[in-house]
């Protein structure tokens, strides 16, 4: 665990960055630069003073108002801005100066964008699946992260994986089973995870989508936002795969000594 001045600093820059998150969920669906304009009420289109955009802080101050015109502010913003501060704070707390910290905050904060505007908008913008993968290989390079080779190797499994399971559903339903945001989402969680979590991704993927919105979209006939559920899997997968790989091993081990010895 890092000390309490360190997992303070992971706080502030969690919120830092999940303002600019905030920005990234509301421009990328539409294809508008992350970078220019600055900042503006959705409402009213008037700027956002600095002192009006301190992550979370802001929202709470104005109670949910934009200063200019009044107009209601969406929960979602620090809601966002919360959840990113406690991603990066939460790995510098539970992995301290170690090289997980960093990759796992980084991991999350992607799967974190990928999950609402998958959710919000069905599509996962190239800037972060492509983007996400590029940053997963380049840590792999730092030590004690996944090897390069093990990152190269679940990109390519990951990317592969879902695009045969997109292409087999696609001629078995006759419409397309998968987006290309998936497949190439998968390459991103596999050059962080590597091949067995990128596997073990897809499994807790597919489980959380069918029995969570699989009923929904039975009953509605909306598509389940997959992106969404393997976010939701690879972040199980980055936490507790290996515990989960054990518990596995061990049961297919124990079930394997019943069988011999009846």
């Amino acid at each position: 665990m890092a000390d309490p001045p360190i997992i303070g600093a992971a706080l502030l820059l969690g919120a830092a960055l999940g303002s600019f998150l905030n920005v990234c969920v509301t421009r990328m669906p539409a294809g508008d630069s992350v970078l220019r304009p600055r900042s503006r009420c959705p409402a009213c289109r008037a700027p956002i003073r600095w002192l009006d955009n301190l992550p979370v802080f802001s929202w709470i101050f104005l109670r949910a108002r934009c200063r200019d015109c009044a107009g209601r502010i969406s929960w979602r913003y620090p809601a966002i801005e919360l959840a990113a501060a406690v991603i990066w704070g939460g790995m510098a707390w539970r992995y301290g100066a170690s090289v997980a910290a960093p990759t796992g905050a980084v991991l999350f904060t992607l799967l974190l964008a990928i999950a609402v505007i998958d959710a919000r908008h069905y599509i996962i913008p190239d800037p972060l699946s492509v983007g996400g993968c590029a940053a997963g290989l380049v840590l792999s390079a730092l030590p004690g992260s996944t090897p390069p080779g093990a990152a190269i190797a679940g990109a390519v499994l990951g990317f592969g994986l879902l695009y045969v399971v997109g292409w087999l559903g696609e001629k078995a339903l006759r419409k397309p089973a998968l987006g290309g945001g998936d497949v190439k989402m998968m390459a991103m969680v596999g050059a962080f995870l590597g091949p067995g979590g990128a596997l073990l991704t897809v499994f807790l993927g597919a489980l959380a989508g069918a029995l969570v919105y699989g009923p929904v979209s039975l009953r509605t006939g909306k598509p389940v936002p997959f992106g969404t559920f393997l976010a939701l899997g690879a972040a199980v997968s980055f936490l507790f795969g290996d515990a989960l790989f054990d518990w596995y091993l061990r049961s297919a081990t124990a079930g394997s000594v019943a069988a011999t010895l009846h």
